[in-house]
C-alpha cells in the first residue's frame, strides 16, 4: 500500500512536470513573432479584401501611414482593382518588405490601354507588427497625360471631387469616377498609341 502511494505521488509529479514543460514549449513557440514576409502577405490580403476596419486594425501601429493607405484602399475598391499577379515579395532589409502587386483597373480600361499597373507596397515590419507602409507605382506616361488633360479641359469632373485627395478630402469614389469619365473623353479626342 505504501509503495502504491509513493508511486502515485511520483506519477503526479512526473505528469505535472511534463505538463509544465509542454506549456513552456508552446508559450515560447508562440512568443516568436511571425516573419516579415508573412506579416506583409497578411497586409496585402487585408488591403485587397476592401475591408477598411480590418485594414485599420492591421495598421494600428502605423498611425502615420493609416490615412493614406485607408484612402488608397477605398480608391482601389472604387476603381475596381483586380489582382492579376502577386509578385515575389522581397525582404529589402531586416524590416522592409517590398510587395509588388499587378492589378487591372478601371482607369487603364477607360484609356483603352492593354496595361496592368504594378503597385509596390513598401511595408515596414518591426517585431511582427507593421509600423509604416508606402507605395510606388509604374503608371504609364499616358496615365499622367490623361490626368493633366482632364484637370485642364474637364475640371468639372475632378476639381471638387478630387480636392484634398490623399489629405482626407472627398471620397475616393467621386474622384475615381470623375477621372474615368474624363479619361473616356481624353481617349476619344487623343487616341493613345498602343
Amino acid at each position: 500500500m505504501c509503495t502504491t502511494l509513493v508511486s502515485l505521488g511520483m506519477l503526479r509529479k512526473i505528469n505535472y512536470t511534463l505538463c509544465l514543460s509542454l506549456l513552456l514549449v508552446v508559450a515560447c513557440k508562440n512568443a516568436n513573432p511571425p516573419n516579415n514576409i508573412d506579416v506583409a502577405n497578411n497586409f496585402i490580403d487585408t488591403f485587397y479584401s476592401f475591408d477598411g476596419d480590418s485594414l485599420a486594425l492591421v495598421l494600428s501601429l502605423a498611425q502615420g501611414s493609416q490615412p493614406n493607405i485607408l484612402y488608397y484602399q477605398k480608391w482601389a475598391e472604387c476603381a475596381h482593382y483586380k489582382v492579376m499577379n502577386k509578385g515575389a515579395f522581397i525582404a529589402k532589409n531586416d524590416s522592409v518588405v517590398l510587395c509588388p502587386i499587378t492589378v487591372k483597373d478601371d482607369l487603364m480600361g477607360s484609356l483603352g490601354i492593354d496595361f496592368n499597373v504594378t503597385d509596390t507596397f513598401h511595408v515596414s515590419v518591426i517585431d511582427g507588427r507593421i509600423h509604416s507602409v508606402e507605395t510606388s507605382s509604374n503608371d504609364p506616361e499616358a496615365y499622367y497625360h490623361a490626368k493633366e488633360w482632364v484637370k485642364l479641359n474637364r475640371p468639372e469632373y475632378v476639381e471638387q471631387q478630387c480636392k484634398g485627395i490623399w489629405e482626407g478630402g472627398p471620397t475616393p469614389c467621386e474622384c475615381v469616377q470623375g477621372m474615368v469619365k474624363g479619361f473616356d473623353e481624353f481617349k476619344s479626342i487623343a487616341p493613345i498609341s498602343r
